[in-house]
């Protein structure tokens, strides 16, 4: 169990994508260690730990892990059971992956450790600032402890911390693809057909921001607009005629149009 008469944290951080690039340097800025960073990729490690102050590079998973009070498996999803099982991870180590859809329950595979999640619902983008105080952190693992632990190391980061189990973890991942991943999807095949109008994408900027808005200040389907609410024939085949050059987003409007309706 960590002594948090000792706070902060040692964090050992396995990965150096995404997630890692963005949650490392926070880490330290809050307070905390990283004595370590193991990547698959090596040139990735060598340069995620060059950022940080006294981090080693780990070359190779054949070595007992360094000592840390959490270690931290910023990786895909893919990844994670393959890490799990190719390191050496001391008795009783406390090791918190950070997805969104995988269950507590993969560290059943590795019983010498204590199994954790420290789930951040942000998108991580090279480039782009995390503000961390704002990111709503989940956290779950298998004792009392370990929650403590992970709990506090995340109330270090943001004022948006909470308990939350496996099965409604999935459901927030799920909805958060339609939120985040889908919308940007969509917005990808909206800036598509300005350009083949010729046409700036900033047109959209307006209505974006207020759609976002209303949608965060009610209930979003109770104030859906546009041609599928209205029922607007003429309108819906205009707009399937003018998406015959791409067959796919054509399927995809009318999926969307029949969804809408079937709320009303």
């Amino acid at each position: 169990m960590t002594n948090f008469s000792t706070f902060p944290l040692r964090v050992g951080l396995v990965g150096s994508g995404r997630v890692a690039t963005q949650l490392a340097p926070a880490l330290v800025a809050a307070g905390h260690h990283i004595p370590f960073v193991w990547s698959r990729t090596l040139a990735g490690a060598e340069a995620l730990a060059a950022r940080l102050p006294a981090a080693e590079t780990l070359a190779a998973p054949d070595a007992l892990l360094p000592p840390a009070d959490v270690y931290l498996l910023a990786l895909t999803d893919a990844a994670v059971t393959p890490a799990l099982a190719a390191l050496r991870w001391p008795a009783g180590a406390l090791v918190a992956h950070t997805a969104g859809a995988l269950p507590l329950s993969i560290f059943a595979q590795q019983p010498a450790v204590r199994g954790g999640v420290f789930y951040p619902l942000q998108t991580f983008s090279p480039g782009r600032a995390i503000d961390w105080p704002t990111v709503p952190l989940g956290i779950e693992a298998a004792d009392v402890a370990g929650e403590a632990t992970l709990l506090a190391l995340a109330q270090s980061l943001s004022r948006h911390v909470f308990p939350l189990a496996s099965g409604p973890r999935l459901q927030l991942h799920v909805a958060a693809v339609f939120a985040n991943n889908f919308t940007n999807h969509l917005l990808g095949i909206a800036d598509t057909l300005l350009n083949e109008a010729g046409l700036p994408a900033t047109l959209l900027a307006p209505l974006v921001r207020e759609t976002v808005a209303k949608a965060l200040a009610n209930p979003p389907f109770t104030v859906q607009t546009g041609p599928a609410v209205r029922h607007d024939a003429p309108t819906l085949a205009a707009h399937h005629t003018a998406l015959v050059a791409h067959p796919a987003w054509q399927a995809l409007y009318a999926q969307l149009t029949a969804s809408i309706q079937a709320q009303l």
